[in-house]
């Protein structure tokens, strides 16, 4: 006959199984979002940086030349740091990607042995 006892401890375990690597990739995933927009953050802020740093060079420059010479140093140093923020997204691009590839096998690593009991 059929076993008609229901135990929601252990309908609340399997859920929490079959769900665990859906939650994981979630947080991942989250991870990711705030880090790439954290590195967007900080290429906006050197943006105005050096927008600021234009104007206050235009108000302060006596000649023309004096305002040429330190725009050519302003845009130097932003050009600078914007290779440098590339550089690094360049590498948090490369972590992410190894990093979802590694969940992808855990995933499918899972998934297999499950099948395999059905």
């Amino acid at each position: 006959m059929i076993d008609r006892t229901f135990d929601p401890n252990t309908m609340i375990a399997a859920a929490r199984e079959a769900f665990a690597p859906v939650l994981k990739a979630q947080q991942e995933g989250f991870k990711t979002l705030e880090r790439l927009a954290r590195l967007q953050y900080a290429v906006a802020g050197d943006v105005l940086e050096s927008g600021l740093a234009r104007v206050n060079v235009a108000f302060s420059a006596t000649n023309p030349t004096e305002l040429m010479n330190k725009h050519a140093e302003l845009t130097t140093q932003f050009v600078d740091k914007l290779r440098a923020r590339a550089e690094e997204f360049a590498t948090v691009t490369s972590e992410i990607q190894s990093r979802f590839t590694q969940l992808g096998s855990e995933i499918a690593a899972k998934a297999v042995p499950a099948r395999k009991a059905a």
